[in-house]
């Protein structure tokens, strides 16, 4: 008899446990978008960021956590029946994993949930061997963070992409354009302390790639909400061509790769990474 998980699992050959890992967190999260489709989720709300880019557009990096945006502001809205879709759906294909909503500890627009459980339990539903598992610590855990903005900046487009495994559902997303200036945003305005998130960077370059341009005003509503950014002034090629220049003057280039290594299956991809190729390569942007 067929498995249900089959249809997911023919996509991937793992061999090493990072492999399995990383096709478990992939096929939870495609389930996650499908228990979100039967909640009729996407009424509301788009899927964005980099796991969206991995799943409908074949980014070549995994992603560990999953962005959503409510599609007009609603300070009101309710999560609860989402997420129990989510962990109904997860439960009919065998797996373990909680999710639970995080109790905000201060006033934002953003809502986290949290999909978790014991890794090596649920390594089972995708065929990794006893001889990989057993490298696992018996508590450790795979963890999934979804976040949802209830106040999303003005200015979005989107599109309706389907995926016809494990059945045929569609799940609503930013365009590409919107979604390279979700990027740009957070490679210009993301705070991380002494980290240096290396995936916006490599995303960068897949976005350049690709000729995708970037959506300029939604980008400037994205930076005018966080306070990045002038109201009174209009963002253009330029103006941006010369934030993207100070940012790149300001990484280390060194820890954007070790952030970003572990997602990758090509390390020669990071090879010529430094702040004079990133800057070389900002005449390659385009904005529409």
């Amino acid at each position: 008899m067929t498995h249900p998980l089959d249809s997911l699992l023919s996509r991937y050959t793992p061999s090493t446990l990072s492999d399995y890992e990383n096709a478990l967190r992939e096929i939870v999260q495609e389930l996650a978008l499908l228990g979100l489709w039967r909640s009729k989720f996407y009424e509301h709300a788009a899927f964005y960021g980099g796991t969206a880019l991995r799943v409908f557009y074949a980014l070549p990096r995994f992603s560990e956590d999953m962005d959503l945006s409510l599609i007009a502001p609603n300070a009101e809205f309710d999560l609860a029946p989402h997420l129990d879709a989510v962990r109904t759906e997860l439960i009919s294909f065998g797996f373990t994993f909680e999710v639970e909503r995080k109790v905000k500890s201060n006033s934002t627009a953003i809502e986290s949930a949290f999909i978790k459980e014991e890794t090596k339990v649920n390594l089972l539903q995708v065929g990794a061997p006893d001889h990989l598992r057993d490298r696992l610590p018996k508590l450790q855990r795979l963890r999934i963070k979804l976040e949802i903005d209830t106040n999303p900046p003005p200015g979005a487009e989107f599109k309706v992409e389907t995926l016809l495994v494990p059945i045929p559902f569609q799940v609503k997303l930013y365009t590409l354009p919107c979604l390279f200036a979700g990027k740009l945003h957070a490679l210009l305005c993301r705070k991380w302390k002494h980290r240096v998130k290396g995936r916006d960077y490599y995303d960068l370059l897949w976005y350049l790639g690709r000729e995708t341009p970037c959506h300029l005003a939604h980008l400037q509503s994205r930076m005018e909400q966080t306070g990045h950014w002038d109201p009174e002034k209009k963002l253009n090629l330029t103006a941006l061509q010369e934030l993207l220049t100070d940012r790149f003057e300001s990484i280390d280039f060194e820890q954007a790769k070790s952030d970003v290594r572990p997602f990758i299956k090509d390390a020669n991809a990071l090879d010529l990474w430094s702040q004079e190729f990133f800057v070389s390569m900002i005449d390659r942007l385009k904005v529409l």
